[in-house]
Parts: structure tokens; C-alpha cells; sequence
């Protein structure tokens, strides 16, 4: 836990206080949880949203009754975007959440388990205060969250300032899909900020109930373990003939020591700067009579955002060639393959405190710390784009979780109605609290 400077005291007046009121009084648990269950059933994976997001548009602008359309960025895939204006003089705030889920029920089996889980597919279920399938928790309920949010917002005709925002994006989750565009490390929300959309704050909603003024980057490394073509009649030491499978082992162990050493140099303020080895790829098992001459190690290190994705390249080649000089014997070459810097927004900013106040409003006590955290959401992207930024959560897992459903990571698909309607009652203060104020009034 990093101890966090104490928020600044500025409690709404008694005019905002009851408008913060109306806007709670119209939050719906029971039309959340249904807009939830409608879109786990919208399969979204990476590269694929067009369904979801033009289903968010349709909802936006039918359903809430706001200014909202789809922006297409390729044929497969799109954003979702609306806005409600106020009377002019106030700031742009803009409510964001990725659309797009990690799991491709049709092609992931067996590197998601040996079957998936009812949190891995793209069907509902509702079991009392749990809804349950995949992306259910990230990133449907943050999406159906914010919805709830703009929606009673609106049924509370809210005399707003400032022009409240509400975008949805494909391409959200920490990977490039090469088959379909490249889609994924935020490339929708760089489209949606780049297209008429960028605000003078925004508000990410993600899980964990704290209040984030910063995010890790990453950065993506393949090793290339090298031996020779062969095969299995030959005798073992045959020269000439060697594995590039075996010595491989040794550099997986390598960077597996290396890792926890990488992570306690580079933490510092509330980013732990993880990393882990994703995949290990060698030959084909149609094959299996011809090992292969290459086995590639590719592994993501998340970068603090006050280390470059430069400097972590750095520290990467000193750990390379510190093994290679202890096992001379290795042949291998590296690359670096994908690179994301991490983004900080000053915690005094005016969203970062704003937000706070909603969290201690919310839990009746001050905002005393932030959690470490090593998650990755398209809010860095954000703040590198110079937009202050605030992440704000649930808490995650829900307690509840059956016993079934916590092993690894899944389908990030359990979300609690309660636990997600807490945080959109935080959301919901802040909005009130910013929107209800002139430029000058935030110092913009």
C-alpha cells in the first residue's frame, strides 16, 4: 500500500449536494444488471466490437435519450460515443471503459484451461447478486456502470455546465490481434481522442475500489532460442545436431529469477511493475519427429510510468547478457516487439480529487491509500495524450465468488451489482462535482 497525500476538503454546497442526491436516487441496480446481461451476450472479443459498440450507440441515444452514434474505425471494429452538453463555461468530462473481451471461446481452448468455465463464454447467467459470463466483470458491468451513470444523470435533468461524455472503444485489452488489423494496445481509444472526442478530464472505470492517478506501460520481449533442425533417430551428441528446446528451459528459468529483481527496482509511487512469461512456442506437433531449430520465449514487463519503455529495454539486454556470459553455450537473440509507455496525472489534479471525494463519500471515511497496483488499462494511453485521468473501480473478485470460479485469471467474468453501483455512486459524485462548475471555477 502506498500512503497517498490527503484529499482536498472542498464538500459540495448545499445546491449540488441535492442534485449529487437526485442523481442517486435514480441509479437502477435492476436496469444495470440488465443492460449487463444483454451485452455478455454480444460476443466482443479484440478486433471484433462492431456488434457491441453499434448496440451502445443504439442504447445511448434510444435508450437514454442522448446525443450518441457509432464511430467505425474498420470494417470488424468500432466505438461507441455520445455526450450530453451543458450550458457552456464548464469543463468536458469524459466517462470511458474499453468494450472488448481477452477470450475467443472458438480458438483459445486449451491456453484458457482444458474447457471453459461458464465465466469464459459469452452467455449470462444471474445468480441473486452475481452475473455471470465472460467479460461480465471486465469490461461489460464497466461499461453497463457508466451507461447507469449517464442515465441518471439524465432522468434527474441535472443542470449541468460542462458537457458530459461517455465513449466505449474496441482494441482495450493489452494485445495485437495480427489477424485482424493489429487491433488492441488502446488503439481505439487513440482513434476515439484523436477524432473529436478529447475532454479536459476523464474517468476510467476498471476494477479495484481505489482512486488511480497512475498506470504501468509495457513492454513486449521475444527470445529467440536457436539450435539445429532435427531429428528424433538421431543419436544423442551427434554433431552437428543440437536442441534449441532444452537450452530454452534454462533461459526461462533465467528471466523467471530476474523478474521479482525487476519488479522491486523499478516500484515506485503506486505501480508495481510486474512481468510474467506468456508464452513458449517450438515446432509443430504434426511433427513431432523434427524438433525444432528456434523455441520462442515471449514474455510482457509492465513499466512504471517514470521508467521509459527505453530503460526497461536496457535492463532487459543487461539480464541477456549476464546469462549469456554464465551459459556460453546459449545461442539466442532478442527483440523487443511492443512498447506502451506508463502515464501519471498529478494526484492533485482536479479529477484524481474530485473522484476522492466521491470514494470518501461513499465509504464514509478519508482516502488515506492506494493499493500497488500492475494493471494495465487504456487510461495510460490517455494521460501520455496530456488528458487528466482518474481510474476508479469495485472491488475484485467479488467476495462472493464461487470457489469454482477463482482459479486464474478466467474470463474475467463474475461481477457484483452491488459491488459495481457503489463505485458508479463515487462516478456520480464526481460528475456532479465537475460539471457543476465554471472553467474558472477548475482552474482550466
Amino acid at each position: 500500500m502506498t500512503d497517498s497525500s490527503p484529499t482536498e476538503v472542498l464538500l459540495l454546497d448545499g445546491h449540488r449536494r441535492e442534485l449529487y442526491e437526485a442523481v442517486c436516487a435514480r441509479l437502477d441496480a435492476d436496469r444495470f444488471r440488465d443492460l449487463l446481461v444483454d451485452l455478455i451476450g454480444i460476443h466482443s472479443p479484440t478486433g471484433q466490437e462492431r456488434a457491441a459498440s453499434e448496440f451502445m450507440a443504439t442504447h445511448l441515444r434510444d435508450r437514454v435519450g442522448i446525443d450518441a452514434r457509432y464511430q467505425p474505425i474498420s470494417e470488424n471494429t468500432g466505438n461507441a460515443i455520445g455526450e450530453l452538453r451543458g450550458s457552456g463555461g464548464g469543463s468536458r468530462l469524459l466517462l470511458y471503459a474499453p468494450i472488448d473481451t481477452h477470450i475467443d471461446p472458438e480458438s483459445d481452448v486449451p491456453w484458457v484451461g482444458k474447457d471453459l468455465r461458464p465465466d469464459m463464454l459469452p452467455e449470462a447467467s444471474v445468480h441473486g447478486d452475481l452475473v455471470v459470463g465472460l467479460g461480465a466483470s471486465n469490461p461489460k458491468c464497466m461499461v453497463a456502470g457508466l451507461t447507469e451513470v449517464m442515465h441518471a444523470v439524465v432522468d434527474a435533468e441535472i443542470p449541468l455546465i460542462g458537457d458530459l461524455a461517455i465513449g466505449f472503444a474496441g482494441g482495450g485489452m493489452p494485445v495485437t490481434m495480427s489477424k485482424r488489423d493489429n487491433v488492441g494496445m488502446s488503439s481505439g481509444v487513440f482513434h476515439l481522442l484523436t477524432h473529436g472526442m478529447a475532454p479536459d478530464h476523464a474517468v476510467v472505470l476498471k476494477p479495484w475500489w481505489a482512486v488511480y492517478p497512475e498506470e504501468p506501460g509495457m513492454c513486449w520481449f521475444k527470445v529467440s532460442v536457436r539450435g539445429t533442425f532435427g531429428y528424433a533417430g538421431i543419436s544423442r551428441g551427434t554433431e552437428g545436431f543440437r536442441s534449441s528446446i532444452v537450452p530454452a528451459a534454462t533461459v526461462i528459468q533465467a528471466i523467471e529469477e530476474w523478474l521479482p529483481e525487476y519488479t522491486a527496482r523499478n516500484t515506485s509511487g503506486s505501480t508495481i511493475p510486474e512481468g510474467w512469461i506468456s508464452a513458449v512456442r517450438s515446432g509443430s506437433p504434426d511433427k513431432p519427429a523434427f524438433p525444432s531449430a528456434t523455441t520462442e520465449i515471449c514474455l510482457d514487463v509492465r513499466v512504471n510510468p517514470r521508467v521509459t519503455p527505453g530503460d526497461v529495454r536496457h535492463q532487459f539486454a543487461q539480464m541477456i547478457d549476464g546469462m549469456c556470459k554464465r551459459h556460453p553455450d546459449l545461442d539466442l537473440d532478442w527483440e523487443m516487439y511492443g512498447s506502451l509507455p506508463g502515464g501519471m496525472t498529478d494526484p492533485n489534479n482536479w479529477i484524481i480529487q474530485s473522484c476522492r471525494r466521491g470514494w470518501e463519500e461513499v465509504e464514509g471515511r478519508p482516502y488515506s491509500t492506494t493499493p500497488l497496483l500492475g494493471g494495465q488499462t487504456d487510461g495510460t494511453l490517455i494521460r501520455r495524450l496530456g488528458i487528466p485521468c482518474a481510474r476508479i473501480g469495485y472491488p475484485w473478485p467479488p467476495a462472493t465468488t464461487p470457489d469454482e470460479l477463482k482459479d486464474g485469471l478466467g474470463g474475467m467474468g463474475v461481477a457484483s451489482v452491488s459491488d459495481v453501483m457503489m463505485a458508479t455512486k463515487a462516478i456520480a459524485y464526481a460528475v456532479v462535482d465537475t460539471l457543476t462548475r465554471t472553467r474558472e471555477d477548475l482552474e482550466l
